[in-house]
């Protein structure tokens, strides 16, 4: 199991199974050398009720919990890393939808449909790290979740307008009206060639007849319609 144990607000956990604790060492490594204070215990798991308390005091508290999928997990269907996936899962639901907390990585190519992995981390995107090799854009999506940026720029996002909803719905209206005054004017012409054959008119000229239409709608926003046709 890795940790980063700093202010509560700037904590982070990394779990992972005891197979994959190579690949572990090498984002940790890279999270500390950008400033990220990280707590990695490399030995063993020393299990005892102090050990278990001292764990999920950390994930209640951490600020992103980060667990590493590979087939090692895959193949483990008992392991504590899976109590700490389920810690970390239930403390998700008290996040708003705009809280960055889990960030699962992969560090082989096991597939995001995974099976053996929670749901709530199958919804989320996965970056992969290859045999935990940690690229510098990574540490720096971790800085900007630490940092709440990418919280913040989440909720800059305006919210749908009554207008925009408006004019989804204007639109098809719009081109239902197109096409009833086409069918009028057409049905319009022939009920006059029906009346009084193909003969043109005084003037030399062939002459139609356009009904006016009412609004019938119950809208009064909907009588431009009526108008422009």
């Amino acid at each position: 199991m890795v940790a980063l144990v700093a202010e509560p607000s700037h904590a982070v956990f990394l779990s992972y199974a005891s197979q994959d604790a190579a690949a572990a060492a090498k984002i940790c490594d890279a999270l500390r050398a950008a400033g990220i204070e990280v707590w990695f215990d490399k030995s063993e798991l020393r299990g005892g009720d102090v050990w278990d308390q001292s764990i999920r005091r950390q994930i209640k508290n951490c600020a992103l919990f980060i667990p590493v999928i590979s087939k090692n997990t895959d193949a483990r269907p008992e392991g504590y890393f899976r109590l700490e996936w389920k810690l970390a899962v239930d403390r998700s639901h008290l996040f708003t939808a705009t809280r960055a907390f889990l960030v699962p990585v992969v560090i082989d190519d096991t597939p995001d449909d995974d099976d053996q992995v929670p749901d709530r981390f199958r919804e989320l995107q996965w970056t992969r790290l290859p045999a935990g090799e940690t690229p510098p854009a990574f540490v720096e999506r971790v800085q900007h979740l630490l940092s709440g940026e990418v919280s913040k720029t989440i909720r800059a996002l305006p919210p749908v307008e009554e207008n925009a909803s408006r004019s989804k719905r204007v639109l098809p209206l719009a081109v239902a009206a197109v096409i009833a005054a086409a069918l009028l004017l057409a049905l319009g012409t022939l009920g006059l060639e029906g009346l009084f054959g193909s003969r043109p008119s005084a003037s030399g000229a062939a002459s139609i007849a356009v009904l006016p239409l009412a609004n019938e709608s119950g809208e009064a926003s909907e009588q431009y319609f009526s108008d422009g046709i």
